[in-house]
């Protein structure tokens, strides 16, 4: 989650046909599905919304994705200008009715696509998985009401899965998301704010439970209030003026009650961006509250490691113990 200066604006054909095999938008009439991807990773693209998405600027963002891999055949996609939310749906090849929707990080400035989406959804894949990458809208590219801009995405998508569930053979009752980064504080806050209501509903789908049944943190933002909140991830989300009141508001420990579903924190003490310090004060607001959870901590990995793991560091094994705990929960077949 670095600063980093936007590529030139290209034409929106050219970027999404630099997407080749993986695509991250295809064009659809609003409402309808798009064909992604051909072969393992086969899917569709979701919009979120039947029609613009809830305060949209008068002028739309311009989708951008910024190639930062010089590896050939590796990708590591940055992605911003989402004026069209959606999910980016990733299918196993014998799904076990279990699904995760997939929250990139990127400080609330970018999607960190690859890192957070795609990669994550091969190993959810090759374990029966269904993967729904959530493409949400970037709180500081006009659209009104920033602060909750990146939560109706997240409400709405968790509500379009369940809505979907019948399709895609997903069961409603076993829908987990995991969130990385800034990603991860919009997951902890759609896990503690899931019956806010932050838009006007749009249809039937807005009647079901945005309410996951199982929160994964990876190296979470937690706190907006704290000295130990990641100032550059506040600071897109609020605006770079925001107050107390509007820090405490947006900070996930604050917010867990009784309606809090389980949470899963992973987080290395040597992150040198997102302090540990988050996941703790989570830990112990669950605690506080009787709540499930479950905290792995490990003295090395840094941040953003995502499933991008040496066999010699202990951080490898977080998605395993993810999927531990969701077995433990009857979420995954055991």
């Amino acid at each position: 989650m670095t600063d980093f200066d936007p590529p030139p604006a290209l034409g929106r054909r050219a970027l999404l046909a630099g997407l080749a095999a993986a695509p991250l938008l295809a064009t659809a009439a609003p409402g309808q599905a798009a064909t992604g991807a051909t072969g393992p990773q086969a899917g569709e693209v979701v919009p979120l919304w039947p029609g613009l998405a809830p305060g949209h600027p008068s002028r739309t963002p311009a989708l951008k994705i910024e190639q930062r891999s010089t590896s050939p055949g590796f990708d590591d996609r940055w992605v911003t200008g989402i004026d069209r939310p959606a999910l980016v749906v990733r299918r196993p090849a014998t799904p076990n009715g279990s699904a995760v929707m997939l929250i990139p990080g990127g400080g609330y400035g970018f999607l960190a696509w690859d890192n957070e989406g795609e990669e994550q959804a091969r190993w959810l894949n090759a374990r029966g998985v269904t993967a729904y990458i959530l493409l949400y809208r970037l709180p500081g590219e006009g659209w009104a009401n920033r602060a909750t801009v990146p939560l109706q995405d997240a409400q709405r998508g968790l509500r379009m899965i369940r809505a979907r569930a019948g399709q895609d053979r997903v069961d409603p009752a076993r829908v987990m998301i995991l969130g990385f980064s800034a990603g991860g504080h919009l997951a902890g806050s759609l896990a503690t704010r899931h019956g806010e209501r932050t838009y006007a509903p749009v249809d039937a789908a807005d009647r079901l439970s945005a309410r996951p049944d199982l929160t994964g943190l990876i190296y979470p933002v937690v706190s907006l209030a704290e000295p130990f909140t990641h100032e550059g991830s506040r600071d897109n989300l609020l605006g770079p003026d925001s107050d107390l009141a509007a820090r405490q508001r947006g900070s996930v420990e604050r917010l867990v009650t009784v309606e809090t579903p389980p949470i899963f924190l992973t987080h290395a003490s040597d992150d040198g961006l997102v302090p540990i310090a988050n996941s703790l004060a989570l830990y112990q607001a669950m605690l506080a509250a009787k709540r499930p959870a479950a905290l792995h901590a490990f003295d090395q990995g840094g941040h953003g490691f995502g499933v991008r793991l040496k066999a010699n560091v202990a951080t490898a094994a977080w998605p395993t113990l993810f999927a531990g705990y969701a077995t433990q929960l009857g979420l995954l077949p055991g």
